[in-house]
């Protein structure tokens, strides 16, 4: 008895002297950096190449943490479907008190239920959202210089579970996160790392982790079902395509027209083919195989067709069909729907990520209570414009049955026309 006493004790002496071994080795200090202009700019990169943008204005988040805890995010309206071993609790985080629990099949103290669903999303939360929340209230930023390379180190002074703990973000070379290391709390092990690699794209424009590897012991956290959408924007957008007759467009084989008198179109929609004509040059287009277009000067076919009056026909077709297609596009791929308030009056926001000749513009389209849009503000960084106004009007039903404008008028008064507008 006493030799296995000796050789228990033994065994533990051995065991702590390991764990204090492996806790010297593995655990760091928390790093120095510089407050300041350079740290704040570091977080706006990460920020923007994020989107941070779009974040703000996401209104439902799904996602399930380890595949045991399920969340359903109603991030507008403020509230959250929390669920996990048949419970279900309807959080307010910001107002615990309006909190319901709605299923117990345990029949557990709902306080309790309640207590954990908040506790849980505000970790889980972190977990999925964490590069969104480094500028928010009670945050402090510095920049840190690690392993050669500019790192952001944010700690969190008040706010969530566990104020106090710091997180310094690693970025690749476009400020996205690829990996950060913890000093919080509930670890007491500081500079354990996670990755944040497995982007993915959702449909509101953002970017969210599908799982984390942690350096400590290579346990990995799921994240799975993950989800970002904006359903109230996509009814408003609908509404707006229904009013326009969009189905009509769908099916719509030919579209003429002309702008501001300077330029005309005859677009064979079904083939996606363009004639564009500009004083003595007509250019036969293919948008999308401009390799195959041909160019017409004095009605003179060129042997080889001039590449810069293709791309001259090419950037004046982008433009120009939007400003009689426009509302027709807010449903392409690559576009991002956000519902904003103009004036007290609910608008439609449609950012374009990808396509066109200027991707990242945006416009916020106003409508009229039957949802025909009046009036579009215009954002377009590459030119420097900032909300901009133009107006929609002299919609008619063409032939085809959908709806299309025939002029625009801007805030300084100056009127573009569509010409005549004809589509079949």
């Amino acid at each position: 008895m006493k030799k296995f006493i000796k050789g228990l004790t033994l065994l533990v002496v051995i065991l702590i002297a390991g764990l204090t071994i492996f806790f010297v080795v593995q655990n760091e200090g928390l790093p120095t950096g510089e407050k300041g202009e350079k740290a704040e700019q570091l977080a706006q990169n990460i920020l923007k190449a994020i989107n941070h943008k779009a974040f703000e204005n996401t209104e439902v988040l799904e996602w399930s943490f380890r595949n045991k805890n399920n969340y359903t995010w109603h991030k507008q309206a403020g509230y959250v479907d929390v669920s996990w071993d048949g419970n279900k609790v309807k959080l307010y985080p910001n107002t615990l008190s309006e909190s319901k629990v709605l299923n117990n099949p345990t029949n557990q103290p709902e306080r309790e239920l309640i207590d954990y669903a908040f506790k849980n999303f505000n970790n889980d939360s972190f977990w999925l959202i964490a590069p969104y929340k480094i500028m928010d209230e009670g945050t402090e930023r510095s920049l840190v210089n690690y392993e050669g390379n500019d790192a952001l180190l944010v700690t969190y002074t008040s706010g969530g579970s566990t104020p106090g703990d710091s997180y310094l973000w690693m970025v690749d070379s476009n400020f996205v996160p690829t990996s950060y290391k913890m000093w919080t709390s509930i670890i007491p092990i500081g500079g354990v790392g996670a990755s944040w690699s497995t982007w993915k794209k959702t449909e509101a424009g953002i970017l969210l982790p599908k799982s984390h590897e942690l350096s400590l012991f290579g346990m990995e956290i799921p994240m799975d079902d993950i989800k970002a959408y904006n359903p109230d924007a996509d009814a408003f957008a609908k509404k707006i395509l229904n009013r326009i007759k969009h189905d009509a467009y769908k099916t719509t084989e030919y579209i003429e027209w002309s702008f501001a008198g300077r330029r005309s179109f005859k677009w064979n929609k079904k083939e996606h083919i363009v004639d564009v004509s500009w004083d003595t040059i007509r250019v036969n287009l293919h948008p999308a195989a401009r390799e195959k277009s041909t160019v017409y000067v004095n009605e003179v076919k060129q042997v080889t067709a001039d590449a810069k009056i293709v791309k001259r026909a090419w950037d004046t077709f982008n433009n120009d069909n939007y400003w009689l297609v426009a509302p027709h596009k807010i449903f392409d791929d690559g576009v991002i729907r956000n519902l904003t308030t103009i004036d007290g009056q609910t608008a439609l926001q449609v950012t374009y990520t990808k396509g066109g000749t200027t991707p990242g513009d945006s416009y916020i389209w106003i409508v009229d209570d039957t949802h025909l849009p009046v009036k579009y503000l215009m954002t377009v960084p590459s030119l420097r414009m900032q909300k901009v106004p133009a107006t929609w009007e002299g919609w008619i039903t063409t032939d085809s049955g959908t709806l299309l404008p025939t002029n625009h008028t801007f805030s300084s008064g100056r009127s573009l026309s569509m010409g005549t507008v004809i589509a079949k």
